[in-house]
């Protein structure tokens, strides 16, 4: 990277935000941009969590861009490696490589407010954009909670997303923190090669089974040769899924027949009476993430599994204790304990306007203008950001209406003409949050009784939208320059003020 490399845009991250930014980039005749990637290959979440079982639980075929159509989906619920696999296919396709910076970890991005742009540090060199797209996604930096004691642990630890390959589990005392989305596929991908696996469950997730099957040559043929059968397959996928939203949103009791279904999974797969009621959560389905599973029940029942009820409390050498004071004897402990979601440390690396961070702006909660933009941050613009996630349907949909925003930024960064910045008004990032959070107040996601990670530390969900992906989109269609400062270069005290060097409000 040159020394003083200027570019139009800098895009951060090469997950399914960043390379999507980039190539709505390219369509927008945007060409002058970077990716920003911390590790060495394009990916993200789907580099870095390559554990054993690793899959999708959206659907293949919702699970890609509409713009970049993939008929040859060998299964239903893709593994990591097909979905890993597609987006380098995506990166090659839209001629991507030549706009990415690997091993180039963003380490600090100052705005100037007397040159409009951003001044970024990286690993690899410094260089200046006029305007910042954050796609760092919130499943990008794993959480490992302080347990006490864990320094001391003498066998192996690690998390999910940083899984260790040259770690050999078989005939291992294993034990499993945490049963999320992550654990529920690594125990029963494990469960056959330790000499025991202990799950430490804090909270029960509610599991429906996963209608998993292969996709048949001819499925796969026909989507080749007749692109549009796809896209039919698609929007069924999609058209059930925006069904469903209102009682995620609105009807929240209207989830308890969905509860029975669940009750029937679990008494299908564990028989005994004091396992199931272990296993059974105590509060309305929806209101933590749905996992899918046809295996993890099953798992569970094997003699060489234990389910300890309550989590982790501290570690003393080689016994982990539980809060209701079960011990166990393990060899190695791996941690699916989630990820730094309504904390995202990008936020402590990004400098806005008035010297604070974006991690002390937000410091009551994010919040950002239509998941974009946050005020005293000009230019800056993020990805899958606050109150953009989903609890039903496929984070691709979502991602693609912020692109569209995105595009439209641009658009009118170039009607405005000259040195140009916009910056989200308090007052307009405050209105839309206040919308979003009065619509929060009746979903599931807030009244079903639960803990999740969709809450920050203050109990308020800044990471779910309250609605359709259909109305988030429609709202991310057109940036309102009402809702924004435009911002121009200061001029010279000597200087004769003229039409192009006023601040336009």
């Amino acid at each position: 990277m040159a020394e003083h490399e200027h570019v139009r845009v800098a895009v951060v991250g090469s997950g399914f935000g960043g390379l999507g930014a980039a190539v709505r980039l390219r369509r927008e005749g945007v060409t002058d941009f970077v990716v920003l990637e911390r590790a060495d290959s394009v990916g993200g979440t789907w580099r870095d969590n390559s554990y054993p079982g690793c899959a999708c639980d959206v659907p293949s075929h919702l699970y890609s861009f509409s713009f970049a159509p993939h008929p040859d989906w060998p299964r239903t619920f893709s593994g990591q490696e097909h979905i890993r696999a597609y987006l380098e296919h995506v990166t090659d396709v839209f001629g991507l490589r030549p706009h990415i910076r690997l091993n180039s970890e963003v380490k600090r991005m100052t705005w100037d407010g007397e040159k409009l742009r951003w001044d970024i540090e990286t690993a690899s060199g410094r260089l200046s954009a006029d305007l910042v797209v954050s796609a760092t996604g919130p499943l990008s930096d794993p959480k490992i909670p302080d347990i006490p004691g864990l320094d001391s642990f003498p066998g192996k630890v690690f998390h999910s997303a940083r899984w260790d390959h040259d770690y050999d589990l078989r005939g291992k005392r294993v034990a499993m923190v945490g049963t999320g989305a992550s654990a529920i596929q690594i125990v029963p991908a494990i469960q056959p090669l330790a000499r025991n696996v202990t799950l430490f469950q804090r909270t029960p997730p509610w599991v429906m089974p996963r209608m998993d099957r292969a996709i048949s040559g001819a499925e796969r043929w026909l989507h080749r040769q007749l692109p549009f059968t796809a896209q039919v397959r698609r929007g069924l996928l999609w058209g059930i899924r925006e069904l469903q939203v209102q009682a995620f949103t609105k009807r929240p009791n209207e989830l308890g027949a969905v509860e029975q279904l669940a009750k029937r999974n679990l008494a299908r797969a564990i028989k005994d009476p004091a396992l199931r009621a272990k296993l059974t959560p105590d509060y309305r389905i929806g209101c933590k993430r749905i996992l899918l599973s046809s295996t993890y029940y099953p798992a569970l029942a094997q003699p060489n599994v234990d389910v300890v009820g309550s989590g982790l409390s501290r570690v003393e050498g080689s016994t982990l204790v539980a809060a209701d004071g079960t011990e166990a004897q393990v060899d190695a402990i791996v941690f699916g304990t989630g990820f730094h979601v309504t904390d995202m440390p990008i936020a402590d690396r990004v400098v806005g306007a008035d010297g604070r961070t974006l991690a002390e702006a937000w410091k009551g909660g994010m919040e950002a203008l239509r998941g974009a933009s946050a005020a005293g941050f000009p230019n800056w613009m993020s990805v899958i950001g606050p109150n953009t996630g989903l609890g039903n349907s496929s984070m691709i949909l979502m991602i693609e209406s912020q692109l569209n925003y995105l595009a439209d930024f641009v658009r009118q960064l170039d009607v405005l003409g000259g040195r140009a910045a916009l910056d989200a008004r308090p007052a307009a990032v405050a209105a839309w949050n206040h919308r979003v959070q009065e619509r929060m107040k009746r979903t599931v996601w807030n009244t079903g009784g639960c803990t999740s990670w969709y809450l920050d530390a203050n109990g308020r969900n800044s990471t779910i939208w309250p609605g359709t992906t259909t109305e988030f989109r429609r709202v991310t269609r057109r940036v309102d320059l009402a809702e924004y400062e435009v911002l121009r270069p200061s001029a010279p005290a000597s200087a004769v003020p003229d039409e192009s060097a006023e601040a336009a409000v």
